[in-house]
């Protein structure tokens, strides 16, 4: 180190214990820049951190990074905009897309969830109010800067960076960041060695310091067909006289499942049952594939495909409609975790009958109504009323858009020489700790698991 160049600082101040929140704040006494702005979900104490005043001097805050659009990562802009955030938002151009649709729904969905607990009166806040609004959103958006796959950005005298697909979501990207002549890497989230949809991650050869997630650091995804899983689990449903509900992520996700689910039907491999895509974020995602080709590896037609003889749900009436018709179907809803969304009321009426299955889809963060309905729970609350869990709840995770532990192995063994410290961060504490001991047994590296709000010095 120089000795005239004071320590860089690097502070946890989400995503750390929890796959939730991500926020990692990095200072040099000059200078501050944001990798990602996650919003807390899932367990009511992280949730109420979500109100809290954001942790940062935002005055000095230089520029926010993002690495992609999930709501974990940059569900939190608005409320950092609110509170008067002014900088750029550096992300890729599909992200900046994802994150514009992403928002919007999150910012629509608190405001419709608080006019209804005011109308039921179920809120101990009187009145309940969104976390932020649509126009807060609004006044987030120009702030993006959009850079492209590769290219290196100028911050500012202590900080450039660049974009590397990392394989995990449309426009996803881990960062390479260079600072007082260090290199640090920041995965965010990692997909897949061989993703259905995604390109697989790029492989980083060096870097002084690594932070990457560990969402399953703990456990391999399971090595079976999901054209099989999934085709076993329709003719299941549709054997029952049932319906099947699959809570859903917007991004990839959906998309995955309509063109999986299609492409069974034109095998003939699953009845020509109905299928119903009620997620307007699901729908207008699904669009930005034909636009950003580059990220992804469907063709036109594979694209043509995800939407074909698919049942479009946009406006609440529609889904009354659906509610009320019999017989079997398929019906994609967001949101993936039961955290909010249409699919609350596809569940308020379709749980209490066994006939019907639910099937969670992808990673279920403790303190979701997904978790907690894939832990057996017997009831569930939705609207401010239990509902009594009678349905089938099935869960397949080879959709999982995050590599595994071994994944996560294999992406890491490609640096040449060893980083001089990996951080782990999005993970649960045993998920991460497992990863921790694998990463030390099998690599040799020095592991450190970052903790909520402690600062490294690197």
């Amino acid at each position: 180190m120089n000795p005239t160049t004071s320590p860089i600082q690097v502070q946890f101040l989400g995503g750390a214990g929890t796959v939730t929140g991500s926020k990692i704040l990095i200072k040099t006494e000059k200078h501050q820049v944001l990798i990602d702005c996650g919003l807390f979900q899932g367990l009511k104490k992280l949730r109420l951190l979500n109100w809290h005043k954001p942790p940062l001097e935002l005055d000095k805050l230089d520029a926010v990074i993002l690495t992609h659009g999930h709501l974990d990562h940059c569900g939190y802009l608005p409320v950092l905009v609110k509170y008067g955030y002014s900088g750029p938002i550096y992300a890729t151009e599909p992200t900046r897309d994802v994150t514009e649709i992403i928002l919007r729904d999150s910012a629509r969905i608190q405001e419709e969830d608080a006019q209804q607990a005011n109308r039921s009166g179920y809120t101990v806040h009187h009145p309940a109010k969104p976390l932020y609004t649509e126009r807060e959103v609004e006044h987030t958006l120009p702030l993006f800067r959009t850079h492209a796959d590769g290219e290196w950005v100028i911050i500012n005298e202590d900080f450039k960076f660049c974009f590397r697909n990392s394989g995990h979501i449309l426009g996803s990207a881990l960062v390479e960041l260079k600072c007082q002549g260090k290199k640090i890497v920041f995965s965010g989230d990692l997909g897949r060695r061989k993703p259905i949809i995604m390109h697989p991650p790029y492989l980083v050869k060096e870097a002084d310091f690594v932070v990457m997630e560990s969402t399953y650091g703990d456990r391999l995804h399971a090595n079976t067909s999901v054209y099989e899983e999934l085709k076993e689990v329709v003719l299941h449903t549709v054997e029952k006289g049932g319906v099947l509900v699959i809570p859903s992520f917007a991004v990839e996700r959906a998309q995955e499942l309509l063109l999986l689910l299609n492409t069974l039907k034109e095998e003939r491999s699953i009845p020509q049952i109905p299928i119903f895509l009620d997620s307007p974020m699901g729908i207008n995602v699904t669009n930005l594939y034909l636009h950003h080709r580059n990220w992804h590896n469907l063709t036109d037609s594979e694209c043509e495909t995800m939407m074909r003889n698919v049942h479009v749900i946009r406006e609440f009436e529609q889904t009354l409609h659906v509610l009320d018709q019999h017989g079997s179907k398929i019906v994609i809803a967001g949101s993936g975790m039961v955290t909010g969304g249409r699919v609350l009321y596809y569940l308020e009426k379709l749980l209490g009958d066994k006939k019907n299955t639910v099937l969670l889809a992808g990673y279920q963060a403790p303190g979701t109504r997904g978790n907690l309905m894939r832990n057996g729970s017997g009831e569930i609350k939705i609207h401010g009323a239990y509902y009594k869990v009678m349905a089938e709840v099935r869960q397949i995770n080879t959709l999982s858009a995050h590599g595994d532990q071994a994944d996560l192995l294999w992406w890491l063994s490609h640096f040449k020489e060893a980083p001089a410290q990996v951080f782990l961060n999005h993970g649960e504490a045993q998920a991460s700790e497992n990863l921790r001991l694998k990463i030390v047994d099998k690599l040799g590296f020095d592991v450190t698991v970052a903790e909520m709000n402690k600062t490294y010095l690197l």
